[in-house]
Parts: C-alpha cells; structure tokens; sequence
C-alpha cells in the first residue's frame, strides 16, 4: 500500500486507532501519551500506577519495585498483573527498549500478536545500563520484537541502527508543543529576568547558573533569576538568596503554570551536564521556552543542539561561559526579540503539536496496514 494510500485510509473513520500505552513506574502523564491523544482520531487506554487524565482512559496498575534506584526508563519495576491489559488494540507502546516494563510489553504483545511500538529518545547506544542485566534482556527482547521505533530526535534513530535495527523499522517524528499555550508575552520583557523551568537537578544545572549569577549582577546589577520546578537542590536556592543574589523560587506547576511562567523572563537558561547513565537528548523545555518567544543560553549536553541552534547560546559546562552568554543575551534588547522571533517561527515550521500529532498517528497506522 503506498503512502498517499495510507494516508487516505487513515482519514476515514474505520482506520481510527485503538492504542494501549503502558506507562512506566516514573512516568509523567503527559508528553508522548498527550502526543497521541491530541489526535481525535486516536482512543488510547493508558496502564499507569497513578490517575492518568482523559481523554485517555486510564487503566491502574501496580507495579513490583525491589529497588527505587533509576527514575522513568532505568526504574527497575515491572508491572505484577497484565491481565487488565486489553488485547483487542491496534498497537500497544511504551518508552524507551531499555525498560523493564518495555520488554514485559514485547513479551506481552507476543503473546497476544498485537504491534508493538516504541517511544524511543535515548539517543546512545554504548548506554552503560545496556550492559546490566535485566536491562540488557529487555534490549534484546525489544530489539527482537517491537514493529515500529519512534524516535524524536535523530541522534535516538542513529542509536538504534548502531544497535541493528533496520531503518524500515524506524520513524523520526520531532516533538510537538501546544503553540496555542505556549505564546509570546503581549509586549517582550524588558527588564533583566532570567528563568529557569526544569528539575531542580545536578544534571540540569540549576547549581552552575547559581554560581554564574554574581558574574551575571555585576555586570548587570538589576538581574533577576526566577526558578520553577522541583527536586534535591532546591535549599540551594534558599542559600543563595542569603547570600544576597536576586534569586526567587516560583514553586512548580502543570503546563499552564509553566506557561504562565515563561512569559515573565527575557532569557531562558538550563545547564545540563551529562551523568554516568544520562546525556541531554533533546529538551522539551527549550522548545517551550522558544514557542514562548525566548532566546535561549544553555550548556552543550549530548544532542540538546538538536533543539537549540544559532543564534542562541550553547556554551560549554563552565560557569565563565554560562554568565558570558547570559550577559551578551541581556545588554541586548534588540537581539533577545530578533531570537525570539526567529525561536517561535522554527517551533511553529517543526513543532506544532496538531501536526507532529499527525506526523505520528500516520506512522503507527502505517503499522496497522502492512
């Protein structure tokens, strides 16, 4: 069947997609699970250990968890009980082929011959959680199974053909973001407000652009850093307005908060650093945060070059340069809009939701068909 074909078919109502996503012990409910339900065309029935949101219909599970070791993908946890799993889906998917959950789903979708897709964003494969058992039995059982690989970013269908899969195996399909949340401010902020929306985290930096804001104030002495998110570092923050630096922490919040919050800065700002199991792979935050109208100053990490391209700042893991590229960014009000603008007509070309939804649905339903 040829691709004008399948996409015809898919425009009618009987190529409507009934999906199964079974989600991981960590997972958030929304990002890939939203993806495929923002197109009406779709039903999907999500596993989850915690209430997923409609339109998905949510399907509890509990999984057994010896050790909370790893988060999302390396978690090791299964799911105890599948048997509330339905078999009379078109595909069932879930994230990344290193999980244990994935390869219980190839296991699974074996079993009950359903097509078995994957969500895959790792973007190495010398991954050294490949080497681990059970880890490396998933892979392999994965590897061996699944019909279809959807990897957003390039560097993640690179990994998978360095691991052997064939390409017909495999689709690139970038990620989306809700353009219709994710706006300009009526009027770009004029003043010197950094944000920061991420995991309060080593690995995404927030502790590295700390120790750039007393470069960043004196050169600039009204800078303000304004954080959201959540995790272990947040009493730095506290420490850092002891000392005097003009830090405030705006708590964490849903895709609106998120929004919300974007919308009060002038730059954008993470430093991500690499750790033994984990390299950035794409960032969805930038992507929001240039939907939002923001240039972007960020630390190069893995394949994150992939999201931020020239003429935003990717510097590298040293707090000289994370305070250099912020600077340059907020003695400039000209450039931050000129950025900003070229940031929202790059997500709007590659990254609408509606779209990248549609791109995907296309790719699984081509499963469906063959």
């Amino acid at each position: 069947m040829s691709e004008a074909t399948i996409d015809h078919a898919h425009n009618q109502e009987k190529a409507r997609l009934d999906l199964l996503w079974v989600s991981l012990a960590d997972q958030r409910a929304g990002r890939e699970m939203s993806w495929l339900t923002t197109d009406p065309r779709n039903s999907v029935s999500a596993v989850g250990t915690t209430r997923i949101p409609p339109p998905a219909t949510w399907i509890p599970g509990h999984v057994n968890r010896p050790v909370k070791r790893f988060v999302e993908a390396g978690a090791l946890a299964w799911y105890d009980d599948t048997s509330t799993w339905p078999t009379d889906v078109d595909l069932v998917g879930s994230l990344e082929p290193i999980s244990l959950v994935t390869g219980q789903v190839s296991r699974w979708a074996t079993k009950y011959h359903v097509p078995q897709f994957v969500v895959t964003w790792e973007n190495d494969a010398w991954q050294p959680l490949y080497r681990l058992p059970p880890y490396r039995q998933a892979l392999r059982e994965t590897l061996e199974s699944a019909d279809l690989f959807v990897c957003p970013i390039r560097a993640s269908a690179d990994h998978l053909r360095t691991l052997g899969v064939e390409p017909s195996r495999i689709a690139v399909v970038p990620p989306g973001v809700d353009l219709e949340l994710f706006t300009p401010a009526a009027h770009p902020v004029t003043e010197p407000v950094i944000v920061f929306a991420s995991p309060l985290a080593k690995n995404k930096g927030i502790d590295r652009i700390l120790a750039a804001l007393p470069a960043v104030k004196a050169a600039i002495p009204d800078v303000q850093l304004r954080v959201m998110g959540q995790g272990p570092l947040e009493p730095a923050l506290a420490k850092a307005r002891a000392l005097g630096l003009p830090v405030e922490y705006c708590g964490f919040g849903g895709p609106e908060d998120v929004a919300s919050f974007l919308r009060t800065g002038a730059v954008f700002c993470t430093a991500p650093r690499p750790t033994w199991k984990w390299n950035e792979q794409f960032g969805l935050a930038y992507l929001e945060a240039m939907a939002t109208g923001l240039p972007v100053v960020t630390t190069r990490c893995g394949t994150n070059h992939e999201a931020v391209r020239p003429p935003n700042a990717l510097v590298g893991d040293d707090v000289d340069e994370v305070a250099d590229g912020l600077i340059t960014f907020l003695r400039d009000a000209e450039r931050r809009v000129r950025v900003g603008e070229a940031n929202r007509a790059l997500v709007l070309r590659d990254h609408d939701i509606l779209t990248q939804s549609a791109h995907l649905s296309r790719a699984l339903a081509r499963v469906v068909a063959s």
